[in-house]
C-alpha cells in the first residue's frame, strides 16, 4: 500500500533536506545570497514549481465519494484543533502574539513545498495526486480564510473582506492549475508535455530547500519554550493521530488514506511564519516553530510511515 518512489528511498530524500537546509543556512549565515533570497525562491517555487507539479498529477485523479472524506479531514483537524488550543493558550498565560501562532501555526503544515516532494518517496506515486486535493482544498483554503482571519484578528488590523479571500483564492496559481488539470488537461499526457512538466516539477524540493535553510531560526527566549513545545507537538503527533481517527471514519483507505495522513504529519508551514512576521506578532517564535518542527519532523515522518 505505501511503496516509495522507484529508484528514489524515503531516506534519500530527507537526506537531501537536510543537505539542503545546512546549504542555504550557510549561505545566509556568510551573507553569500543578499536579503529576501529566500522570499525569491519560494514565489519561484509557488509560482513555477508546484503548478507544474499539480498539473502533472490531478489530471490522474479519478473521483469517488472517499475524495468528499479527504476534503473534510483538514477542516476537522482545524475545528479540533481551535477547540483544544483555546484552553491551553490561557492555562500557558498567552499574549495575543503568542496565540496566534499556536492558533495558525499548529493546524497548518508545510503539505505542499515539503508535502509534494515526501508524499511520493513516502507512499509511493500514486499518492500525490491525493497529496494534491489535500493540500489545495484543504491547507491553500484555510490559510487563505482562517489563517488571514487570525492574523487580523490579533494583530488589530481589518478583516479581510470575502471579496478579497475570493480574489486570493482565484489568482493563486496552484489553484488556477488545479482548475485546469481538472477540467482541460488530459489523462495521457503526451511526452512533449509530460517531460517539460516533469522538469519544472523537478525543482521544488531544491528550491524549497535551500529557503527553507535560509530562513532557519533556532534561537528562542525561555518564555516561549512552552509554546514552542505545545505547537510542534501538537502539529508533529496530535493532529496526524486525528488524521488517523478521520480516515478511518471516514472509510478513507490505501494511497489516499497514507496521503491524508502523512500531509497532516508534515511540520508548520513556512507562510505561516511569514505572516505572523509581517504582522509582527511573535516572529521569533513563529520561525523557531518552523525551524524546529521541520528539522523534528525528520524523526516523526518515518515513523507515521512506518505505522502505515
Amino acid at each position: 500500500m505505501c511503496s516509495s518512489r522507484p529508484g528514489v528511498s524515503a531516506a534519500s530524500v530527507f537526506g537531501v533536506i537536510l543537505v539542503l537546509l545546512a546549504v542555504g543556512r550557510a549561505l545566509r549565515a556568510r551573507g553569500v545570497v543578499p536579503e529576501g533570497s529566500a522570499d525569491t525562491l519560494n514565489v519561484v517555487a509557488l509560482y513555477v514549481s508546484m503548478p507544474a507539479s499539480i498539473l502533472l498529477n490531478v489530471p490522474e485523479l479519478t473521483f469517488h465519494r472517499e475524495l468528499l472524506g479527504l476534503v473534510a479531514i483538514p477542516w476537522i483537524l482545524l475545528a479540533a484543533s481551535v477547540a483544544l488550543l483555546a484552553p491551553i493558550a490561557r492555562v500557558l498565560r498567552a499574549d495575543r502574539a503568542t496565540s496566534a501562532c499556536l492558533l495558525m501555526q499548529t493546524p497548518l503544515g508545510n503539505t505542499a513545498f515539503m508535502g509534494y516532494a515526501l508524499v511520493p518517496a513516502l507512499a509511493g506515486e500514486g499518492a500525490l495526486r491525493y497529496a494534491v486535493v489535500y493540500d489545495q482544498f484543504g491547507s491553500f483554503l484555510i490559510l487563505a480564510t482562517y489563517g488571514l482571519f487570525v492574523v487580523a484578528s490579533k494583530s488589530g488590523a481589518a478583516r479581510p473582506t470575502l471579496g478579497a479571500v475570493v480574489r486570493r483564492v482565484v489568482l493563486f496559481p496552484p489553484f488556477i492549475a488545479l482548475v485546469v488539470g481538472v477540467t482541460i488537461v488530459p489523462r495521457e499526457l503526451p511526452p512533449s508535455v509530460r517531460l517539460p512538466l516533469e522538469m519544472v516539477s523537478g525543482t521544488l524540493l531544491p528550491l524549497v530547500g535551500l529557503a527553507l535553510g535560509m530562513q532557519l531560526k533556532l534561537a528562542l527566549p525561555r518564555r516561549h519554550l512552552g509554546p514552542l513545545g505545545v505547537a510542534v507537538v501538537g502539529k508533529l503527533v496530535v493532529v496526524p493521530l486525528g488524521a488517523l481517527g478521520l480516515c478511518a471514519l471516514f472509510g478513507v483507505g490505501g494511497e489516499m488514506r497514507a496521503a491524508a495522513i502523512l500531509e497532516s504529519a508534515m511540520p508548520t508551514m513556512m507562510t505561516t511564519a511569514a505572516l505572523l512576521s509581517m504582522a509582527d506578532l511573535a516572529p521569533d517564535l513563529a520561525s523557531a516553530i518552523v525551524g524546529y518542527g521541520t528539522v523534528a519532523s525528520m524523526i516523526s515522518l518515518p515513523l507515521w510511515r512506518s505505522a502505515l
